[in-house]
C-alpha cells in the first residue's frame, strides 16, 4: 500500500483529529496530492487504459473529415457510391472503438478496486492510532470509512471513464475541426475559452459549498451518534425536547448546505450554452455567406457542424457535469480524507524505562517535561494520585466540565465519585488516567506528573474499565489474559485468581472454559462482557484501577462481589458510582456538582452536602425500579 500517512511531531499524549493538517511536519495541502499517492502503484494499468482510450478516439477524430469528404467527393459530386464508401469507412472505424473499450475496462478495474482497499486501511490505521494515543473518539470516522470512501471509489471510477471520453472527444473535435477548417476552429476557440473562464470563476464557489455539505454530513453523524446511543439516559432525564432540537438543527444545516450547492450548480448551464451552443449557432448563421464567398464548402460546413454537435457539445456537457459535480465532490472528499489520515509521528523507541516499585520504593523515570533528562534524585514515592487545580473544557469558549479540582487519592485508597448526570465524572476518570490531557492544572502519580511517565508504563500501572465493555473475537483466555504478564504460567494463575475474585467462574464454565472461542462478542450479554473486562483488569498489574460504571449491567450481588474484590486487591480503587451501595462501601466519596466539589465519608457527606443527600434519597427511592432515575444517571461526560 502506498504511504498515505502524513506524519507530524507529537505534542502531548493525545490530540483530537484535526480539522485541517497542522503542526511542524509536512502536511497535505490538497486532496489531489493524495490521489496520485493512491494511483502511483498502478501506473501500468493506467497507462494501458490511456493507450486504449487513444485507439477509441480514432473514430471521433475522423468523423467530421469523413463526413465532409463523403459530401464533397461523393453525394454532391454525383457519386453516391463513393459517398457511401466514405461513410462505410467511418462505420468500420467504430469496430476499433468497440474493441478498444472492451480492452480498456479491465485496466480501469485494476486501478479502482485496490484504491478503495488502500483508503480503508489508511483511515482505519489513522483512527486506531489516534484512539490508542488517547485522542477523543471520532464518531464521524464511520461516515468517512463507509460513505466517503465508497464515494471516492465510485467517483474515481466514473471520472476515469469520463475523463478518457471527455479528453478524446474534446481533442478529437477541436483537432479535427482545426484540420478541416482553421477559420472555424479559431472562431470556436473564443467562446470555448470564455466558457472555461466562467467555469474557473464558478469552481471555488462549488468547492466551498460542497465542502460545507461534507462537513454538515459529518456534523450530523457526530451529533446524532451519542444521542442515539444515550436514549435511555435522555428519556430518564426528560431531555427529549433538547435531544430532538439538537438533531433537528444538524439536519436543517445539512439541508441548507444541499440547497446552497444545488443553486450554485445551476450556473453550470451558462457554461454549456456559452461553450457549445453559441459556436453552433454562429456556424449555422454564417454558413451561407461562408459558402457563397468560397471560404467553406457545403461538406465542410456539415463536417464542422458534425464536430460541434457530436464532439464539442457532449464534451462541454460532460466537462461541466463531471468537473462541476463529480470533480468538485471528489476534490472536497479527498481533502477531508487527506486531513483525517494525518497521524502523529511514531516516536523512536528509547531505552526501556525502569519498573515502578511497590509501596514506598523509588524509581527514576525519564521526564518528558525536561526534554528527556533523567530525574536524578526525584523518587517516585508509591502510587499516590494527586490533582491540583485540575480543569477541563471541550472547547475554548465552553464552560469547564471540571474546574479547579484539588484531589489527593492515597495509595491503597478506595474513592467513590458521585454527582448528577453530565456533571463530568467520566471526564474526570479520563483525566486521572491520562487518557485526556487537562486544559488546566496538573496530575501527579507519586511525585511525577503523568506526562513525565512513559506511555507504556503508565498504561501498565493504571487501568480504566468503562461502562461499555470491550471483548474481542478470540478465545476467552486470550480476552482475560490480555493485560497479564507475558509469562504463560504466571498469566494462567493470575487469570484464575481474577475469575474467582470477581465471581466469573460460572460464566467461564458455561462458555466452555478458557479455550472457548468467542466468535461474536455481541452475542454475550452486557453483564457477561462486564464480568470478562472486570476479570481482565483484576488480573493486570495495574496499581490504580478506575471503574467508570463498570458494573452497571450486573445485579447488586454481583456488583458487591466485584467491587469488594477490587477493594481488597492491592492498589488504589476509584469507582464512578451508579448505586448508593458503591458510595457506601467506599472509604471516601467525592461529590461533583458543577464547579463545586466536596470530599468526605458517606456519613459525613450526608450531613454536609445537600446534593449528596438528595442523590442518596433518589437512589434509595429508585432501588427497586427497573430503570434509573434522572439524578441516578452517571453516563455521558
Amino acid at each position: 500500500m502506498p504511504d498515505l500517512f502524513v506524519r507530524r511531531p507529537r505534542s502531548g499524549r493525545s490530540a483530537a483529529p484535526p480539522a485541517a493538517p497542522a503542526g511542524g511536519g509536512r502536511a497535505i495541502a490538497s486532496g489531489w496530492r493524495l490521489l496520485p499517492a493512491l494511483l502511483r502503484p498502478r501506473r501500468r494499468p493506467l497507462a494501458a487504459a490511456a493507450a486504449w482510450s487513444l485507439v477509441e478516439a480514432v473514430p471521433a477524430l475522423l468523423s467530421g473529415l469523413l463526413v465532409a469528404t463523403a459530401l464533397d467527393r461523393g453525394f454532391l459530386a454525383g457519386r453516391p457510391g463513393a459517398g457511401l464508401a466514405w461513410l462505410g469507412l467511418l462505420g468500420f472505424t467504430m469496430l476499433f472503438r468497440a474493441a478498444a473499450m472492451r480492452m480498456m475496462f479491465p485496466c480501469l478495474a485494476a486501478v479502482v478496486e485496490p484504491l478503495r482497499d488502500d483508503l480503508v486501511r489508511a483511515l482505519v490505521a489513522a483512527t486506531v492510532t489516534r484512539a490508542a494515543g488517547g485522542a477523543v473518539p471520532d464518531p464521524a470516522a464511520v461516515t468517512r470509512l463507509t460513505e466517503q470512501v465508497e464515494t471516492v471509489r465510485n467517483l474515481v471510477s466514473a471520472l476515469l471513464r469520463s475523463a478518457r471520453t471527455l479528453g478524446t472527444s474534446l481533442l478529437a473535435a477541436l483537432g479535427g475541426l482545426l484540420i478541416l477548417s482553421p477559420l472555424v476552429a479559431a472562431a470556436v476557440a473564443v467562446p470555448v475559452a470564455a466558457a472555461l473562464a466562467v467555469f474557473a470563476r464558478l469552481l471555488p464557489v462549488l468547492l466551498a459549498r460542497q465542502r460545507a455539505l461534507i462537513l454538515a454530513d459529518e456534523d450530523l453523524t457526530a451529533r446524532a451518534t451519542p444521542i442515539l446511543g444515550g436514549l435511555r439516559d435522555i428519556a430518564a432525564c426528560g431531555a427529549r425536547a433538547q435531544a430532538q432540537a439538537e438533531v433537528e438543527s444538524a439536519v436543517a444545516a445539512q439541508a441548507a448546505a444541499i440547497r446552497a450547492l444545488a443553486w450554485a450548480g445551476t450556473s453550470r448551464r451558462l457554461v454549456v450554452t456559452l461553450g457549445a451552443h453559441l459556436p453552433l449557432m454562429g456556424l449555422l448563421i454564417a454558413a451561407r455567406p461562408l459558402i457563397q464567398t468560397g471560404r467553406l464548402s457545403p461538406g465542410e460546413v456539415v463536417g464542422a457542424a458534425a464536430y460541434l454537435v457530436t464532439g464539442l457539445d457532449p464534451a462541454m456537457r460532460m466537462f461541466v457535469g463531471v468537473a462541476g459535480s463529480w470533480g468538485v465532490t471528489l476534490t472536497v472528499i479527498l481533502d477531508r480524507l487527506a486531513e483525517t489520515v494525518t497521524v502523529p509521528a511514531r516516536t523512536p523507541p528509547g531505552p526501556p524505562a525502569p519498573a515502578l516499585r511497590d509501596g514506598a520504593g523509588c524509581a527514576v523515570l525519564p521526564d518528558a517535561a525536561t526534554s528527556g533528562r533523567p530525574l536524578s534524585g526525584r523518587p517516585l514515592s508509591g502510587y499516590r494520585l494527586e490533582a491540583e487545580g485540575l480543569s477541563f473544557a471541550y472547547a475554548s469558549r465552553a464552560a469547564p466540565v471540571v474546574h479547579g479540582l484539588d484531589l489527593t487519592v492515597a495509595e491503597g485508597d478506595h474513592l467513590a465519585v458521585v454527582g448528577p448526570s453530565g456533571v463530568g465524572k467520566s471526564t474526570l476518570s479520563m483525566l486521572l488516567t491520562g487518557l485526556q490531557p487537562p486544559t488546566g492544572g496538573r496530575i501527579r502519580l507519586g511525585d511525577l506528573p503523568l506526562e513525565a511517565i512513559p506511555e507504556h508504563r503508565l498504561r501498565t500501572v493504571m487501568a480504566l474499565v468503562p461502562q461499555e465493555s470491550y471483548v474481542f473475537a478470540g478465545t476467552l483466555g486470550e480476552n482475560l489474559a490480555y493485560l497479564c504478564p507475558s509469562d504463560p504460567r504466571t498469566a494462567a494463575r493470575r487469570v484464575w485468581e481474577a475469575v474467582d475474585a470477581v465471581g466469573a467462574r460460572a460464566l467461564v464454565e458455561r462458555l466452555g472454559g478458557l479455550d472457548a472461542a468467542i466468535e461474536e462478542p455481541a452475542a454475550l450479554s452486557a453483564g457477561e462482557r462486564q464480568l470478562i473486562t472486570l476479570a481482565r483488569a483484576y488480573a493486570s498489574p495495574a496499581r490504580v484501577v478506575v471503574l467508570d460504571e463498570a458494573t452497571c449491567h450486573l445485579d447488586p450481588a454481583a456488583e458487591l462481589r466485584a467491587e469488594t474484590a477490587f477493594a481488597a486487591r492491592e492498589g488504589t480503587l476509584i469507582v464512578i458510582a451508579h448505586r448508593i451501595s458503591s458510595a457506601g462501601r467506599a472509604r471516601r466519596v467525592l461529590v461533583m456538582d458543577g464547579a463545586a466539589t466536596l470530599t468526605g465519608s458517606h456519613r459525613e457527606l450526608l450531613a454536609r452536602s445537600p446534593v449528596y443527600a438528595e442523590l442518596v434519597g433518589h437512589w434509595r427511592d429508585d432501588g427497586a425500579a427497573d430503570g434509573p432515575s434522572p439524578r441516578r444517571l452517571t453516563a455521558g461526560t
